[in-house]
């Protein structure tokens, strides 16, 4: 139900990381055991299922193929045909969409456009065929950082392995030639292993000096790419997938406002609106407005990431915990203490979780890209607030003395000469006399004073009904007193 409210609102309102840088034209005599192969590509009419995967490797990413590879069950494809073009991205982000590959019902197919590094080439590998635009090329997957630098043993060792692994997974192939016949690997897990790793030495490919990266031709000739093609249309000819019937993965309207307001300047904006919309509350009481548009602001922020799968359920209610901890200490117990830091610390930690995919603190290697992400996420959300709450100042000032907004502060001038005073006369002999808490003082409530019932407000702390107290000033009516 909270879902679908999310989404109802969202309808109605119409930075990296750790990167890593970056098969065989069958025949009459060749067999492969796959479950491509194992598809009726004799069928009058298949249907393909294509989408675009034209970025950096990230969540987005993740999040795009999730979605498309949805719609192709949903549709009941025989096909999905992956459209490639990237340079890399997130390390752990590729091994999840790795593992969708290689879960996948529906066959598989990486058209490489451009260029499958990194953890393009990991993600092809996955695949069941691949084939190759003519310029492009696949390769070169060592685990660097941020700034391209190679990382320590212990991450080259895990890539290793996982490009092994995922080779292997392929399974292998029987080449029959007359009357022998041999099993090799339909993608030779060594040549996985040494796109990662220069050390590896392969007899006519690698000699221990560089990581691998194959040309069309070359990965070809090394069973990594299945053929050459130009477009899609060759790709599926390539594939002996007939009569294809075609449908792409559009992005939708709401994606695109999912997108935009995930925009970190967007988010910050949001963030500084949320912190507005407060203030402006607490200072005109009743107005309505502020806290709506802090509302709304939250919403907005909150929407698309839950949406996305970034925020989680209790992420949002510490944010929720936060408010409600900051209202207590603001209405309820005067001065400003445990329960409004409390408070204050949930708040952030709501807006910062949410803003970060969880997925990142999945693996022990991810550590440093985790404390990176949540270092940006806090500069993104505390710069906010605190920005959101200088306007808010600023602006107050403005508002509260600018005669546009006269409807909103009591601006009327009551002259002495007219007979007005700002304090009763006898509210002034009271000063230094005592009575007793008519009511519980928290801190505004009523006193008795020799038996008259005056307004008065606690100056330090709460003070219970029946208690004695003193009058220590007085000020607009108002009397101040405290506890005896």
């Amino acid at each position: 139900m909270k879902k679908i409210l999310i989404i109802g609102l969202l309808l109605f309102l119409n930075f990296h990381q750790f990167v890593f840088s970056s098969g065989h034209e069958t025949n009459q005599d060749t067999v492969i055991e796959s479950s491509e192969n194992n598809r009726d590509t004799s069928k009058t009419e298949s249907f393909v299922y294509t989408f675009k995967i034209h970025q950096n490797i990230e969540p987005s990413a993740l999040r795009l193929t999730k979605k498309a590879f949805k719609q192709a069950r949903e549709k009941k494809a025989d096909y999905i045909v992956v459209d490639l073009d990237t340079y890399g991205g997130l390390v752990n982000i590729a091994d999840s969409l790795r593992s969708a590959f290689l879960e996948s019902e529906i066959p598989i197919i990486v058209f490489i456009s451009n260029n499958a590094a990194s953890a393009g080439a990991l993600i092809s590998i996955a695949a069941d065929s691949i084939y190759m635009k003519k310029g492009s090329s696949i390769g070169a997957a060592s685990v660097v950082n941020q700034e391209g630098k190679v990382m320590p043993e212990k991450y080259q060792s895990y890539m290793r392995s996982t490009m092994r692994s995922t080779a292997e997974a392929k399974g292998k192939k029987i080449v029959v030639d007359g009357k022998d016949t041999t099993e090799i690997w339909r993608r030779d897990p060594r040549i996985a292993e040494a796109m990662v790793d220069p050390r590896i030495t392969i007899k006519g490919i690698t000699d221990s000096t560089e990581i691998v990266t194959f040309t069309v031709q070359e990965a070809i000739e090394h069973s990594y790419c299945e053929g050459e093609a130009s477009n899609l249309k060759e790709v599926l000819q390539k594939a002996n997938i007939k009569d294809a019937k075609i449908e792409r993965y559009e992005v939708t309207s709401l994606d695109k406002i999912i997108g935009f307001l995930m925009s970190p300047a967007l988010q910050g904006i949001l963030i500084m609106l949320i912190v507005g919309g407060i203030y402006f509350e607490l200072q005109s009481p009743g107005l309505g407005f502020p806290i709506l548009a802090a509302i709304t602001a939250a919403a907005l922020y909150f929407a698309p990431l839950y949406l996305e799968g970034i925020a989680q359920n209790w992420e949002i209610l510490l944010f929720i915990a936060g408010l409600i901890l900051i209202a207590i200490e603001l209405f309820a117990i005067p001065g400003f203490g445990i329960a409004g830091v409390a408070g204050i610390i949930l708040v952030v930690t709501g807006l910062v979780m949410s803003m970060i995919d969880n997925i990142i603190f999945e693996h022990e290697l991810y550590t440093e890209e985790a404390l990176k992400a949540v270092f940006k996420a806090f500069f993104i959300v505390t710069l906010s607030m605190f920005l959101g709450l200088v306007i808010s100042l600023y602006l107050g000032k403005k508002v509260l003395t600018s005669k546009r907004f006269s409807s909103l502060v009591l601006d009327s001038v009551q002259n002495k000469d007219e007979g007005y005073i700002s304090v009763a006369k006898e509210q002034k002999t009271l000063v230094g006399k005592t009575g007793v808490a008519y009511t519980v003082l928290r801190p505004g409530g009523k006193v008795n004073i020799e038996g008259e019932i005056y307004d008065a407000k606690s100056e330090i702390g709460f003070i219970d009904k029946g208690e004695k107290v003193k009058v220590i000033s007085t000020s607009s009516s108002q009397l101040y007193v405290m506890k005896i």
